[in-house]
This record gives structure tokens, C-alpha cells and sequence, in this order.
């Protein structure tokens, strides 16, 4: 089940946190419960994804992006995303995670999370391709950037961003049916 109490309690701590600019990062503290475990005893990897979720979206609201969604009655969706496991994160444990914006292109947004022990390694790194969407239809970032008051250029995203997307795009929609 998604963690709305969770989430819940993220949006309601972060409701009055500083505003953050394009180039902050965004820290929140979680701890992994056993209800987010496999039976591996481990942080499962769809869990992962939706603890990523915990970070994302007080993100997205100190960026001043929610105020622009409600207002333009648009949603956030998850495009596609690139996930790396590198550490297991087990029950009880305290992770901070870290989330910031990466950059845009005409369509997306790509915001890079990554989780981290309180020994300071990494456990897990996303990048996220995100996109709005409003009346059935991707909105332009063009679109995005004029309602947040943003008239910088994208940061250049990472080579190996750019090319990991770059292969997505020519991999075949919809798929096969087998």
C-alpha cells in the first residue's frame, strides 16, 4: 500500500520550510519499516521508488511547483526513471535522503534522488524523468518555467543523463505484444 501517512507528515513538516531554488537540494529524513521490507528482510525495490516519492514531492512544494499545479490544475507524473541499488537498507534504519532538480529539456524535468546511511554511504541513486501534465497532454517546460518565474537556461544535464534517456527514447512504444 502507498505510504499517504507518511507522506501525509512530509508535506505537513516541509508546509513552512524555506522556499528552495533551482540549484538547492532538498533533505529528508526516513526510516525504513518492516512494512517496507521484502522477504529478504530488506527495503524493497518498489518501496524504494515510493519512499523516493517522500522526497519528490516536498520538493516539488518548496520549489513553489504545487502552487502552479493547483492553480493551472495540472498533475506530476514520473516519465521514466533509472534507479541504482548499491546498498541494502534494513529495518529501523535512518536514511537521509537527498533530492534536487538536474535540469530540463522542451519536455521533461529530471530531478536526481539519491538515499544515504548515517555512515555516510550511499544505498541507492535515482534520476527521475518527470513531466505536468493538463488536459489529457504533456505541458512544455517552456510552459512550466514561465509560471514559476523562471527565465534561467537548464543546467547542462550529466553526459550519462542525457545518454541514458537518449537510448530510452529509441527503444520501441508501445512494445511488442508476445
Amino acid at each position: 500500500m502507498y505510504p499517504f501517512i507518511r507522506l501525509a507528515k512530509e508535506v505537513l513538516k516541509f508546509r513552512k520550510a524555506p522556499p528552495l531554488g533551482l540549484r538547492d537540494v532538498h533533505v529528508s529524513h526516513h526510516r525504513i519499516w518492516p512494512w517496507d521490507l521484502d522477504f529478504m528482510s530488506e527495503l524493497n525495490n518498489g518501496r524504494t521508488l515510493s519512499i523516493f516519492d517522500l522526497g519528490r514531492i516536498p520538493f516539488a512544494m518548496r520549489s513553489g511547483l504545487f502552487r502552479v499545479l493547483r492553480k493551472r490544475k495540472w498533475g506530476l507524473t514520473v516519465a521514466g526513471s533509472v534507479v541504482r541499488y548499491r546498498k541494502r537498507l534494513t529495518n529501523l534504519q535512518r536514511i537521509e535522503m537527498q533530492s534536487r532538480l538536474l535540469g530540463w529539456d522542451a519536455r521533461f524535468v529530471y530531478i536526481e534522488q539519491s538515499m544515504w546511511t548515517a555512515d555516510g554511504t550511499c544505498a541507492n541513486h535515482g534520476i527521475f524523468r518527470t513531466a505536468l501534465v493538463g488536459q489529457g497532454k504533456m505541458v512544455p517546460t517552456t510552459d512550466i518555467l514561465m509560471e514559476l518565474g523562471v527565465t534561467d537556461t537548464s543546467p547542462e544535464l550529466p553526459d550519462w543523463v542525457a545518454a541514458l534517456f537518449a537510448a530510452d527514447d529509441t527503444r520501441p512504444w508501445p512494445p511488442a505484444r508476445v
